[in-house]
């Protein structure tokens, strides 16, 4: 629906969420484009990854509107929000696998147990296969997760996020706890699935490289690698950062703009990142 009619894939209005003791959010607004990207950026406890849940609806705004694919989901009861979520992928920090399925069995969880998503059963290997073929796991089908890596769970993860075919996928911390190379081959995934699939795209990074790379690389089908993205006015200009702190939204903007804030806060991630 949002895709054919302009609709913002998702798109928040004066959003509040107050915990005891806490305004985890205060009045945040923003609206994501579709086929564009979003980095969430802040300090630990700023708001971003309560935005992603908000935007699941997980967690309840106290006050606000959120929409998603042109839906209020706060007027929503919790059964109405399983088509919402359906079309929305998600990984998780945690990657969030089951410990106690195969890979396999893990990527095609939701097609089996979402009813939203109308998978016929004969489609779901074939599915799965190319999912694990997409983020290059499709030798791990029989695995379980304790036998992969950190960076392999990660991808697995990614698997499960995007075999529905999501139009909007939120990413929280993707390479949290990763060494630089694999933070980079999970970020290079992420930017296969927006440039391939066109993809509405949320990420919350604590590193500015990811940003930056997101920013200003794109997945190049024909060579199946990620090269700058020169000549490509569009992807510096459909990827904006959003700075989080103590609950509020303090920045938006491009990367350009970003690197040339003058705000501490800001300042502080740009440097202490970059």
């Amino acid at each position: 629906m949002a895709r054919e009619n302009g609709t913002p894939p998702l798109r928040f209005e004066r959003v509040s969420v107050n915990f005891p003791g806490v305004d985890a959010l205060r009045e945040v607004s923003f609206e994501v484009p579709a086929g564009e990207t979003r980095i969430f950026f802040g300090a630990a406890g700023a708001g971003k990854t309560i935005a992603l849940k908000v935007a699941l609806g997980l967690v309840r705004p106290d006050s606000g509107s959120v929409f998603v694919f042109g839906e209020d989901i706060t007027k929503l009861k919790e059964q109405d929000l399983f088509e919402i979520r359906s079309r929305v992928g998600m990984l998780f920090q945690e990657s969030a696998l089951f410990d106690s399925l195969t890979i396999e069995e893990n990527v095609a969880y939701p097609l089996v147990n979402q009813k939203a998503i109308h998978c016929p059963p004969e489609e779901v290997a074939q599915r799965v296969r190319e999912a694990l073929e997409f983020v290059e796991l499709g030798h791990t089908l029989e695995k379980f997760p304790s036998e992969l890596s950190g960076g392999m769970r990660r991808r697995a993860a990614i698997a499960r996020a995007v075999v529905t075919n999501p139009p909007l996928i939120l990413y929280d911390s993707p390479t949290a706890g990763l060494d630089p190379v694999t933070a980079h081959t999970i970020v290079a995934l992420i930017m296969k699935q927006r440039d391939l699939r066109r993809t509405t795209t949320i990420m919350v990074t604590h590193r500015y490289q990811n940003g930056n790379l997101l920013a200003n690389y794109r997945f190049d089908a024909a060579t199946g690698t990620v090269v700058p993205a020169k000549g490509v006015a569009e992807t510096a200009s459909r990827t904006k950062f959003l700075g989080f702190r103590e609950g509020q939204l303090v920045f938006e903007g491009t990367q350009a703009e970003l690197d040339a804030s003058t705000d501490n806060y800001v300042r502080k991630f740009v440097k202490h990142n970059g």
